[in-house]
């Protein structure tokens, strides 16, 4: 199954780079496929390092704020002898992971991973509606020039009424967050005049 979550990965300046990712997971975790874009910072992170660490979260806004990289504050880390600047204090849960296979095929590249260590910062809330509608709705504001302009406008109106009938604060700011940035990259076609 795909897991949506949040990676990170070292940068070669030794700063983490932090980006939301849908891994295939087996049911205990223990191996991910991860499948990063090849022109993407964790794509060349993690054919340099070859390690990285993915998280767990039922905090949106910061998923919402992973995705559109729209941060108030920087992200805090946790110290960690084998994952230095890698594991977020945000999170639920982390997996520390390793490649042990690559398939370099454009556009997205296929890396196997194995977890080599976890651990668990607190426990996972859950989701109600309006957690998945901000997910889907962070998804689409990372397919902005992919897919049609309609086809993200018409999906975030479809999403909207989610948030207002089982969404708290976190819940509101994170899709107010992405429709904003959605807002400002699409070219949607004028209305027609009224007759």
């Amino acid at each position: 199954m795909i897991l949506e979550g949040i990676v990170t990965s070292l940068n070669d300046d030794g700063t983490t780079n932090i980006a939301p990712m849908g891994p295939w997971v087996n049911e205990n975790l223990s191996e991910l496929v991860i499948r990063p874009f090849q022109s993407s910072r964790t794509y060349a992170n993690l054919k340099r390092t070859a390690r990285g660490v993915f998280h767990v979260t039922d905090d949106v806004e910061f998923l919402a704020r992973a995705a559109l990289n729209r941060w108030q504050t920087a992200p805090s880390l946790i110290t960690h002898a084998r994952y230095p600047r890698l594991i977020l204090s945000e999170a639920c849960r982390w997996y520390g992971f390793e490649i042990v296979g690559v398939e370099d095929t454009p556009p997205r590249a296929r890396f196997v991973c194995t977890v080599q260590e976890a651990g668990r910062l607190r426990d996972f809330l859950g989701f109600n509606r309006a957690k998945h509608a901000v997910v889907e709705a962070a998804i689409l504001a990372t397919r902005v020039g992919i897919l049609p302009d309609v086809h993200i406008s018409t999906e975030l109106e479809r999403l909207q009424p989610l948030i207002g009938k089982t969404g708290g604060d976190q819940e509101r700011r994170a899709f107010e967050l992405v429709s904003t940035f959605v807002r400002e990259r699409l070219i949607l076609p004028a209305a027609p005049p009224e007759a």
